[in-house]
């Protein structure tokens, strides 16, 4: 699966020190302002077709840093953080004559140093990328496709995922596992460019769109922090910038705004977090997420309902989590980058710039753009957080499109949200992400089980999916999953979390259906009529608003005292996958982790919105109680000789039909879960099996392969008729005289109960009051919806 990528090593120019008198307040990355005010200059010419890195530091205030092709003017590179720390990197040509723009933004330091490095990157292609649709019709299979190391898209349906194959390699993967597919997009490459060629198209007749911003196509990464500045700039009573505390693996800061009225405040309100492209290659993501700051800056003045929101609660948005992948990707396309879906090449990177590549493999020598890797290189910082981590749904591999990392919270982007999470009363986030039209809740794991709070849980993704028209599914309905953020962020921080999957198909389709119409909630959208996810946004606002979904600290102190609310625990991750195959499983690893926020009092009371002081990790699992008998096992009878082999089912083909009836209540009857199981001697054959219930729907499934079992399971089955349809799929040997037969049976089990372990754990609050010292801290135990006065704070 792996190909070599020649690539020379990288080179660099002497550093060169730039000087300008005077700050002014520009989009470095938009125009060549050679001779402006607050610009300066410097040129170079590309020795290779490759990368060019732009890198500015400066001692202090803010400076942007832009790379221009000298003859058109056309910009190849930007950076628009909110420092002094800067990285440009962008597809330039041989002997391609540049300029690099250094621009200072505000501030006091005067001059600024700018390095340059070029990399040759020659990609080497495998056939042409694909979007397949794999066969998987049970859990099993489904884990048996993760399991291959191929990238695995999140568009997954009961008897189905997606999956890019990036050349000929992955097809023969795919068919020497036995794995079924179907082709969905034949070339990948020619629809990027097709749908590069709608963009431009829509946005040279649609200069301003009906978004918030009025943006017509997707932004790049300089873009973006620009943009927020700007934002910021001009509603300092609504807006805070915030630079988080990592900076990438190649050295850029990670950005992101704070939405409220008076944001410099320390005010305890509810906060929610709207995150997006953890994933390099799901541009909408981002897009939908900066949307919703314009929306809410935008309609303050103007709408109540906006301005109610916006003074109660306060809103983080960091529109790109992962900005060096992120980068990559985007400049991919920008600068028309042939043989973009490569493994060695950028435009479907999904991953961080880890390079993960091992010693001695032949692929270590660099970050993303100048490593014979090329996009196999990284971490997944999805699959990077402590909740669940090391277990199925995530890889060991290293190229692995999923590789979860070296070990829990082991990757800059995922430490920078979990600080951000640990260090904030976050009681509510949406990640953002492509594709597969679905609001996603934890568990990421079904055997997991789910929370105590799962009905509130679910009825809020309820709530979600009405204006967006998403299906309301826990996270592995897709498939299972480990390592992901939500299973961090709600058993172990508390937050009510969600994984919001963006659009039908493609992981960046044409912005005007990716971007306008899945935004508004128009078009042939899922959420056309319903307000889309705008209105699914503005719903999670109002639900962060609301007590009953969080906790309150309330009390009495001094006006202008700092409260200071702290915790620390030790959590599991999963057992920890040795192998993609689950063949060896060790331990679980611990992590540690300390939670707090800290408020200032205005006034003599204060309320408090926090997260529940309980884990829901530690405090147990949803469930309910038996009302009657458990069902006895009903034998399957398997029909005389043995039915011909069909590998087209379904819809058709022969079949062995078995009828059995679910008993309920009004028998005595109350079974948790149905298992229609069969069993066969040779696992090199392979039996699946379907259930329908009377109305002739498919209720559950099996069709692994490698093994000689089948389990097709449905909980809290309703009573009535049901029919078994047992397939021979295939038969290892050609004499049917020879064939194995299936044995089988439907079996019941009781519901699972609830589980309440009656632990309670507490926030320790701690109160300093103007000029004193800080005093000895109290516990406070408050469960979700909950709210405790704790009187006087500073007693």
């Amino acid at each position: 699966m792996l190909g070599f990528a020649g690539v020379a090593g990288p080179a660099t120019a002497a550093p060169k020190k730039l000087a300008t008198g005077k700050a002014v307040d520009r989009a470095c990355h938009k125009a060549l302002a050679t001779g402006s005010a607050g610009v300066a200059t410097t040129t170079a010419t590309a020795p290779v077709r490759g990368i060019v890195r732009a890198r500015l530091s400066a001692s202090g205030g803010d400076w942007d840093v832009a790379v221009f092709d000298a003859r058109s003017g056309r910009n190849v590179a930007g950076s628009a953080a909110f420092g002094s720390r800067e990285l440009a990197e962008g597809f330039v040509d041989a002997g391609q004559a540049l300029t690099i723009q250094a621009c200072r933004i505000s501030g006091g330091s005067g001059s600024a140093t700018v390095d340059t490095s070029f990399e040759a990157v020659a990609s080497r292609s495998d056939g042409k990328a694909q979007i397949v649709d794999v066969k998987t019709r049970t859990r099993g299979a489904k884990a048996e496709l993760l399991a291959l190391g191929l990238d695995v898209s999140e568009h997954a349906d009961g008897d189905s995922v997606e999956v890019l194959a990036h050349g000929e390699s992955d097809r023969r993967v795919l068919r020497g596992a036995g794995l079924a597919y179907t082709v969905l997009i034949d070339d990948l490459e020619q629809r990027s460019q097709q749908n590069s060629s709608k963009d431009s198209t829509y946005a040279a007749s649609n200069a301003k769109t009906q978004l918030p911003s009025g943006a017509n196509a997707y932004r790049r990464l300089p873009d973006y922090e620009y943009e927020l500045k700007q934002l910021a700039a001009r509603n300092p009573g609504l807006v805070k910038l915030i630079t988080l505390n990592h900076p990438t693996i190649e050295g850029r800061d990670v950005v992101g705004v704070e939405i409220t009225k008076d944001p410099a405040l320390n005010d305890g309100k509810p906060i929610f977090l709207n995150a997006a492209v953890h994933h390099a290659r799901e541009w909408p993501a981002g897009e939908h997420a900066i949307e919703f700051a314009y929306d809410l800056v935008n309609n303050y003045a103007t709408s109540a309902r906006t301005r109610g929101l916006v003074d109660s609660v306060r809103t983080i948005v960091v529109p790109i989590v992962n900005p060096d992948g992120f980068n990559v990707s985007r400049e991919a396309r920008h600068f028309g980058t042939k043989n973009a879906f490569s493994l060695l090449d950028y435009e479907m990177k999904r991953k961080n710039c880890r390079e993960t590549a091992p010693a001695g493999s032949g692929y270590e020598g660099g970050f993303c753009s100048d490593n014979p890797a090329g996009g196999l290189n990284g971490v997944d910082p999805n699959r990077n957080y402590g909740g669940l981590w090391g277990g199925t749904g995530a890889s060991t591999l290293w190229f692995d499109a999923t590789f979860r990392g070296s070990g829990p919270f082991s990757e800059p982007e995922v430490q920078n949200v979990r600080e951000l999470q640990a260090t904030r009363q976050i009681t509510n986030l949406i990640t953002n992400h492509t594709y597969s039209n679905l609001v996603l809740r934890p568990p990421g794991v079904a055997d997991f089980g789910f929370p105590l709070e799962n009905a509130q849980y679910r009825a809020l993704g309820a709530r979600l999916a009405g204006p967006n028209g998403y299906a309301n599914d826990p996270s592995y309905g897709l498939y299972d999953t480990t390592g992901s953020t939500e299973d961090w962020t709600f058993w172990t921080a508390g937050s009510l979390g969600f994984t919001f999957e963006i659009g039908p198909d493609q992981f960046h389709p044409p912005y005007n259906n990716g971007v306008v119409d899945e935004y508004l909630g128009r078009g042939q959208t899922a959420g056309a009529g319903k307000g889309g996810n705008r209105e699914a946004y503005y719903e999670m606002l109002a639900a962060t608003g609301e007590d009953q979904l969080h906790s309150v600290i309330a009390g009495q102190a001094p006006n202008g005292s700092a409260l200071k609310i702290t915790k620390t625990h030790t959590t599991e991750t999963s057992p920890v996958w040795a192998d993609d195959a689950g063949s060896v499983i060790g331990a679980p690893m611990t992590f540690s982790d300390t939670l707090g926020a800290t408020m200032v009092t205005n006034g003599a009371t204060f309320e408090w919105d926090v997260n529940p002081s309980t884990r829901p990790v530690v405090a147990g699992r949803d469930g309910r109680a038996q009302n009657g008998a458990t069902q006895a096992s009903i034998p399957m009878l398997n029909p005389p000789g043995i039915v011909a082999e069909n590998v087209d089912y379904p819809p058709g083909g022969p079949v062995e039909t078995i009828p059995f009836t679910v008993q309920g209540p009004a028998q005595g009857f109350d079974n948790g879960r149905l298992t229609v199981h069969i069993d066969w001697p040779n696992g090199e054959n392979d039996w699946d099996v379907y259930v329908y219930d009377a109305g002739g729907a498919l209720v559950a499934s099996s069709a692994s392969f490698g093994d000689n079992t089948e389990d097709a399971i449905l909980s809290d089955p309703p009573a009535g008729n049901y029919t078994a349809v047992i397939v021979n799929y295939d038969q290892v040997l050609d004499d049917p005289a020879q064939w194995d037969d299936w044995a089988g049976e439907v079996r019941f089990q009781a519901p699972r109960p609830r589980t309440e372990t009656g632990i309670k754990e507490a926030w320790k609050l701690t109160c300093t009051p103007p000029g004193g010292r800080e005093r000895n801290p109290v516990d406070v135990v408050v469960d979700r919806g909950g709210r405790v006065d704790v009187g006087n704070a500073c007693r």
